[in-house]
């Protein structure tokens, strides 16, 4: 049986968090905690900030529309997480909140919208995505909240990685065509890792060539049939983490 309580609330509180603190609830979270859970006085409540671990907290009730909680013991440590960066062409916006939740889900520690020629999206509402990130860590039992970065345009984004840092290239082309066999090669070495994933118009050929040009990179192919952007981030992840990252 898992030692995880499922059934418990969770809320990220943008607050230090220790035992004995009490932290007032803004009214969205006062709301959600007494109208759309019916939690009464002295119910339970996971918080975490995704610094300081996660906490049993007990709520206070303050008529019907203001509540607070009480950090009573720490429920989990603190964990960190993998150094996986996650890069992405931006999408529509409903997709897109389903990708990154997902990504969020998947375990990675940062995501960064990357511009390319084929890109469909002008802009990217920053603040939306880490929203959703939030909600995705509150719901599914993550601890650490990725980071945010500001969007880029390709060139200036390959630019900016680490030079330590492996850049996995989700690539159709790939000579070697199944995921698992190619990501076997460096299974012995640790690497920092990005993970970048393409337009739905895919890469041009001048953008290609200046990704392969990028060291070290890996080209790693998503199987025989081609996936919408926000499938191929699942399927890249879960197979790099099945098979590289912290699955195993």
């Amino acid at each position: 049986m898992s030692q995880y309580d499922f059934n418990a609330p969770r809320l990220f509180l943008n607050e230090e968090l220790a035992k004995g603190r009490s932290y007032e609830l803004d009214r969205a979270q006062s709301n959600y905690l007494l109208n759309v859970l019916r939690l009464k006085a002295g119910s339970n409540v996971l918080v975490f900030n995704g610094r300081d671990g996660e906490w049993k907290a007990e709520i206070s009730v303050e008529g019907r529309k203001s509540a607070s909680l009480l950090t009573v013991e720490l429920a989990r440590p603190q964990t960190a997480a993998a150094d996986l960066l996650y890069m992405f062409a931006p999408i529509k916006h409903a997709r897109q909140d389903y990708m990154v939740q997902k990504a969020v889900e998947m375990g990675i520690s940062a995501m960064m919208p990357v511009f390319t020629q084929r890109t469909q999206s002008g802009r990217v509402n920053l603040e939306r995505m880490q929203a959703n990130a939030v909600e995705a860590a509150e719901q599914c039992g993550i601890l650490v909240i990725p980071e945010i970065k500001p969007e880029m345009k390709l060139a200036a984004a390959l630019d900016a990685l680490e030079e330590d840092r492996l850049l996995i290239f989700c690539d159709e082309d790939a000579s070697v065509q199944n995921p698992v066999e190619a990501l076997k090669a460096i299974s012995g070495n640790k690497h920092r890792l990005a993970v970048l994933i393409g337009p739905e118009g895919g890469f041009s050929e001048s953008e290609r060539e200046m990704i392969k040009a990028r060291k070290p990179c890996l080209s790693l192919s998503l199987g025989p049939r081609i996936l919408r952007a926000d499938t191929a981030a699942v399927a890249a992840l879960a197979v790099i983490q099945a098979s590289i990252g912290d699955w195993g």
